[in-house]
């Protein structure tokens, strides 16, 4: 689950660089702190991935993701995209954590 939500947390971060880009002629400049904030924090999320808290703070950083669309209206559409990868992210991320717990005990009744 860390490796999967730490990708989907960078891609996030990345992404919402470029859309700080295209805010800069037309937004203000809260518009670019906000974006740049939330960038940084995004990127930052995806290093405390190992406890749970990072996991929570990771769902509350994409619901300002998504109101990012309130300067580039863009943005709710790949807010959303990104939401349901995070989604994916964790569902898919528990199931091999699961599967390999599950082989490292099957491992270890052997020897």
């Amino acid at each position: 689950m860390r490796i999967l939500g730490a990708t989907v947390l960078v891609m996030e971060s990345m992404t919402l660089g470029f859309a700080i880009l295209l805010a800069t002629k037309d937004q203000p400049t809260a518009a670019l702190i906000y974006g740049s904030v939330i960038s940084l924090l995004l990127f930052l999320t995806a290093g405390i991935l190992k406890r749970r808290s990072g996991l929570y703070f990771g769902s509350v950083l994409q619901v300002f993701m998504i109101s990012f669309g309130f300067f580039v209206p863009s943005f709710f559409v790949i807010g959303v995209i990104f939401l349901g990868l995070w989604a994916a992210a964790i569902i898919v991320g528990r199931k091999g954590e699961a599967a390999r717990a599950a082989l490292m005990a099957q491992a270890g009744e052997k020897a």
